[in-house]
């Protein structure tokens, strides 16, 4: 596989993603942050300087002596030498224009010296300017003594403290944005492998399934509502597959089961007749054709369960009613419940839904063949009752009997195909065990839905509701 068609897994991605992101933000974030604290207090400095510049002013206005109409020239050098460590130049007017005192005419190398110092220190902190000269009138009462010349580096310009403090400031931004990249960095791995995690394990179980491998389940539970709706996807899907499979091979085994007896028994008998053994009487032909018989109705239902469970079958819709349906079905079975001692009572009032009224009846003779085949009728007191009614704009079809029952782990098997809940499927105890689910398909089709409430021993109620 070639470089460009090479995938990164999800985790690479997903934390590469994460990663770029936190960087991003996180650069940005001390860019911006380093920008507005430095606009910030380099505004400071300049409120700093025009504040400093008017303590100056204020200082040597009074220093004129109004009785001698002199120049405190001591304290003038003081406050000149004061302020020109901190970098500010004076030069000193008196209203005639003659210089009281000049910081550059008393010591020109220190001057130039400071100058030299502020101009390479802001050149290292990529603050470009030079020294601007401004003037400010020195007053006392109102009236004009005088005026002062102030050079200072301009815009603005960093002392030494002031410059290393930005330093230091820009060094705990860098660091704290240092910092806050290696948490982001451990928390975007961490997430990313807790996004990560159950998503693998979900492919590889997904992978396993598709390798034929059914009934994986994955036991991982996240915070995140989407992927444990995943992990419970896979779950399922892995579930339904094991148990689709279970049911195919029980189908397989099933159907084996229903075919092989017959097909013995019609096997033996012509065996036995074509080789002489036994005579071609009308009797043994009958058997045969009873067997070949069994084989159609096999078949038959097959293949009616198939075009119910497929819908190939388009429904027939028509309105039905519903209790005049079963008054033209219950008469049909009454003489084979007689026979067997079972009491058929069927109940009800005018019903009417839009059904295919082949199919319903299909299924009302399902339940009614089912219920009349478990009842016992040994003692006369076997009861089948079959009731419709509606309620709450739904149609309900009861078929209750008071017989053998259904055990109760077996009656959510009860509509599967093939289940019987006699497991040595002995004929004389039940059909192939498709009537039911030939009957549950049918209810499907039509938007209802079939539900069994049964004890063992005291009987079994199957409800249609439409």
């Amino acid at each position: 596989m070639s470089a460009k068609q090479k995938k990164r897994s999800l985790g690479t991605q997903l934390s590469l993603t994460i990663l770029t992101v936190l960087l991003l933000v996180i650069g940005l974030t001390g860019i911006l942050a380093n920008i507005v604290i430095n606009r910030q207090f380099a505004a400071y400095i300049r409120d700093q300087e025009e504040a400093r510049s008017e303590n100056i002013v204020s200082d040597l206005s009074g220093q004129w002596d109004e009785d001698t109409k002199t120049w405190n020239r001591e304290y003038i050098h003081a406050v000149g030498m004061y302020s020109l460590y901190d970098g500010y130049i004076l030069k000193l007017y008196d209203n005639e224009g003659i210089v009281v005192w000049d910081a550059e005419n008393h010591d020109m190398s220190l001057c130039s010296q400071i100058m030299g110092d502020i101009t390479n220190r802001m050149n290292k902190a990529q603050k470009f300017g030079e020294f601007t000269t401004h003037n400010y009138d020195l007053r006392h009462d109102g009236e004009k003594l005088g005026s002062v010349s102030i050079k200072s580096y301009g815009p603005y310009f960093f002392s030494e403290s002031d410059f290393h403090f930005i330093r230091a400031l820009n060094l705990v931004l860098l660091s704290i944005s240092l910092l806050a990249f290696a948490v982001a960095i451990i928390t975007g791995l961490i997430l990313a492998r807790h996004i990560v995690y159950p998503i693998t394990r979900a492919s590889k179980a997904a992978r396993r399934i598709s390798d034929g491998e059914y009934g994986v389940q994955i036991e991982s539970r996240t915070s995140t509502k989407e992927l444990d709706d995943l992990v419970c996807a896979v779950n399922h899907l892995s579930s339904a597959l094991y148990d689709q499979e279970q049911s195919r091979r029980q189908l397989t085994s099933d159907i084996a089961h229903e075919l092989r007896t017959p097909l013995t028994s019609l096997g033996t008998h012509l065996e036995a007749m074509t080789s002489g053994i036994w005579e071609p009487t009308e009797e043994r032909l009958n058997s045969c054709r009873e067997e070949a018989e069994r084989l159609g109705t096999i078949v038959k239902d097959l293949e009616l369960l198939e075009k119910s469970e497929s819908g190939s079958r388009q429904l027939s819709l028509t309105s039905v009613d519903l209790w005049e349906l079963v008054e033209c079905i219950v008469p049909s079975w009454e003489a084979q419940a007689k026979k067997q001692g079972i009491q058929i009572q069927a109940s009800g009032s005018r019903t009417t839904v839009c059904a295919d009224r082949e199919r319903m009846a299909q299924v009302v003779t399902n339940l009614l063949s089912n219920a009349v085949k478990y009842t016992p009728s040994d003692d006369g007191k076997g009861l089948v009752e079959i009731l419709v009614f509606s309620q709450r704009e739904k149609a309900l079809i009861k078929v209750r009997d008071n017989g053998i029952g259904i055990p109760k782990e077996d009656q959510d098997l009860i509509f599967d195909r093939f289940y019987r809940t006699d497991k040595s499927r002995n004929r004389k105890t039940g059909g192939a065990g498709i009537g039911l689910a030939i009957a549950k398909s049918i209810v499907t089709a039509h938007g209802g839905r079939i539900e069994v409430e049964s004890e063992e021993g005291k009987g079994s109620c199957f409800t249609v509701e439409l």
